[in-house]
């Protein structure tokens, strides 16, 4: 019997949350054949089989957390592959199962394997790289921090979130925290929560925020139109008048750099947490692709299996929190992005029409912009535009 312990799955992750098994105790399976899902940071990947064999014992249910090279799954290797002899289904990189290889190499390599929406069998040479997870690499580029100055205390040398916010001196989990009687492991933050945490104490240690608020009549085309595309489209007209908004700030130097580019990020509700796929270059899209990109976007958020890669380089978000409830909010930027555009409940207001009061329908909006490098005049500008494209009846 041969013990498969969990991989590191491509970037030094100390632990992972088994979201579902794909086998069963006593099935037969093949080389790379999908073993089960886990949870990373922010995305659901699954982990192939490194053997082909039966599955005699799984150590984890679904909804465990397993740390990194801890066992995972008991194997009885088939007796012969096709076109191999037995020894071809081990690792080769000179150790066992037992020591908590990384995907496809045994721990004495350099080499690993990269994991996108599913680990591959593709690799690459990390030498003496510095072991830390993909969202702890995000938020330390954000932070201005040398990974390489943080005293690692993660498992087997892996920087944590906590490492880098030290490092920065924003202080989380210091003394001058107050602390919660009687929590336990079963109330931390994983997963997307724990990934929204940290981005929103990023969002307000670093940003200087200021929030206007105003409403588009919609009326014109209410019913007859596509509301989030018509939105999207706002916001690229909004762009189009104040391009500053559509930027990326470094308060460092201070610098900031306009983005030839939208790439929207939309803020998507999910039972784990807050989720932000990403709609790329929405300037240069029909309304028919905005909408086909944005619904697949949404299934693939809500089925945990966007990648990474479909939540990373956004320059503007929407949040269209107005679909449950609340007509104006605050809604933060997270940095490097200077600006967030908020779409409330729809409402049925009285206005002002030419001889006597009119119903129309509205959309509340809320600007939030980063007030270091954004005048309110340009937010003032870029709502008006985005208003304007929205009251127009094409």
């Amino acid at each position: 019997m041969t013990t498969f312990n969990l991989p590191d799955l491509g970037e030094g992750l100390p632990e992972a949350e088994i979201v579902s098994w794909l086998v069963h105790e006593g099935d037969r399976i093949e080389l790379d054949q999908p073993m089960l899902s886990v949870e990373t940071a922010k995305a659901v990947v699954e982990v192939p089989s490194p053997y082909a064999g039966k599955i005699v014992r799984l150590h984890a249910k679904p909804g465990d957390t397993v740390q990194t090279g801890k066992p995972l799954v008991d194997f009885e290797i088939a007796t012969a592959l096709a076109g191999q002899s037995p020894a071809a289904s081990q690792p080769s990189a000179g150790g066992s199962a037992a020591e908590g290889m990384v995907v496809g190499h045994m721990a004495a390599s350099d080499r690993e394997f990269v994991d996108t929406a599913i680990i591959r069998r593709t690799q690459r040479s990390t030498g003496g790289r510095v072991r830390a997870a993909p969202a702890v690499r995000m938020l330390a580029k954000r932070l201005r921090v040398d990974l390489a100055a943080c005293r690692p205390t993660g498992r087997h040398g892996l920087i944590s979130v906590d490492d880098v916010l030290a490092r920065a001196n924003v202080g989380i989990g210091s003394a001058t925290s107050p602390a919660v009687a009687g929590l336990t492991d079963a109330d931390r933050l994983r997963g997307p929560r724990k990934a929204m945490s940290a981005s929103m104490s990023l969002s307000r240690d670093q940003v200087a925020m200021c929030t206007i608020f105003d409403d588009a009549d919609i009326e014109a085309w209410y019913g007859r139109a596509d509301i989030t595309a018509r939105l999207i489209r706002a916001i690229a007209a909004g762009v189009r008048a104040e391009p500053g908004l559509n930027a990326l700030f470094d308060p460092s130097v201070p610098a900031r750099r306009i983005m030839d580019q939208i790439h929207l990020a939309i803020a998507v509700d999910t039972s784990e947490g807050l989720l932000v796929p990403v709609l790329r270059d929405i300037d240069s899209q029909t309304p028919e692709q905005l909408r086909a990109a944005l619904n697949e976007l949404k299934e693939s958020t809500r089925n945990r299996t966007v990648t990474p890669e479909q939540m990373r380089d956004y320059t503007f978000t929407l949040s269209n929190f107005g679909t449950l409830a609340g007509r104006y909010a605050t809604p933060l930027v997270v940095p490097p992005t200077v600006a967030i555009l908020g779409a409330g409940r729809l409402q049925r207001d009285v206005v002002a029409g030419k001889s006597s009061p009119e119903i129309h329908m509205r959309l509340p909006l809320s600007l939030t912009f980063d007030h270091r490098c954004i005048t309110g005049g340009e937010a003032c500008r870029f709502l008006g535009a985005v208003i304007g494209d929205l009251a127009s009846p094409d």
